[in-house]
């Protein structure tokens, strides 16, 4: 999925038994909220929820925007997902790419941008909600070109998916469209 330039975190320890569930429900609740957000083109979801593995680390999901959107509602549904996700002692990304296949970062874990020391992005600040700690992370132009799961604004399926994903989102996704 991407290339992390970072030390590998230890392994995700959730504080629930079946951590799946809840990631595949917050990520379907975010895809609720961001289709909404215009200058949303594309909602994909990567990594290990697109796999049968019992305890992910984390939901991940690859939103396409426009290069100008404005990011801010965008980011408040992120941050819903992702407190969801720390909720359960597991994380969440939603990574950012714009409509010509570039990457751009990450949606800022911060509400309000200021000098934390947390802070990795290389232009904190510089647009308002990105994280753009390409140092850090990168995706691959495959992987932003086709991705494993589109899951809006039609639902696409590029390998075969675990039961639960395409009961708790695709399934449901498919009936909203």
């Amino acid at each position: 999925m991407s290339e992390k330039r970072r030390h590998r975190p230890r392994d995700p320890s959730p504080s629930v038994a079946e951590p799946r569930r809840p990631l595949l429900l917050g990520a379907y609740s975010f895809v609720l909220a961001a289709r909404l957000c215009p200058g949303v083109r594309r909602i994909a979801l990567l990594g290990s929820l697109v796999t049968a593995k019992a305890i992910p680390k984390d939901v991940d999901l690859l939103v396409t925007v426009e290069r100008a959107m404005d990011l801010t509602q965008l980011a408040r549904a992120g941050r819903r997902l992702q407190g969801l996700a720390q909720a359960i002692n597991l994380g969440a990304d939603i990574f950012l790419a714009d409509p010509a296949g570039r990457y751009l970062g990450r949606i800022c874990h911060y509400r309000e941008c200021h000098p934390r020391v947390a802070c990795h992005a290389q232009h904190c600040g510089l647009r308002d909600h990105v994280n753009d700690d390409l140092h850090l992370v990168t995706l691959s132009k495959d992987l932003l070109a086709w991705p494993p799961i589109e899951l809006w604004p039609k639902v696409i399926r590029r390998l075969i998916v675990p039961e639960d994903l395409e009961e708790i989102l695709l399934t449901k996704l498919e009936r909203d469209q």
